[in-house]
């Protein structure tokens, strides 16, 4: 079983960078589907945006898309969140997860939480104004 772990959250400026990584216990990560989600408090889990296992194609939510980018580094076992511009509205707890069904589905599946069976910790984003 995968073990998750997130990092590279904090307290930052509106404007500002971070880059979260998602760490995994096994080798195995690399074949997996894996993507990012968040919650705000009071809020429901949101898809932030996916990387599939064929091939690497990546899809964001409409909320980030030109402003966060994902990656993998098979060699580290590790998934990335570069998140530039960041506004208030990105604070939320951020979720990596892991699918690890080698299948291809569509961008629909792939945005439900209950699409995944590994999660890390989270690692919380705080946006000032």
């Amino acid at each position: 079983q995968v073990q998750l772990v997130e990092s590279g959250g904090g307290l930052v400026q509106a404007g500002s960078s971070l880059r979260l990584s998602c760490a995994a216990s096994e080798r195995t990560f690399s074949s997996y589907t894996a993507a990012w989600f968040r919650q705000a408090p009071g809020k429901e889990r949101e898809f932030v945006g996916v990387i599939r296992w064929s091939g690497g194609s990546i899809v964001y939510a409409d909320s980030v898309k030109g402003r966060f980018t994902i990656s993998r580094d098979n060699a580290k076992n590790t998934m990335y969140l570069q998140m530039n511009s960041l506004k208030p509205e990105d604070t939320a707890i951020y979720y990596c997860a892991a699918d690890p069904r080698m299948v291809y589905r569509p961008v629909s599946y792939y945005s439900r939480p209950n699409s995944y069976d590994y999660w890390g910790q989270g690692t919380q984003v705080t946006v000032s104004s």
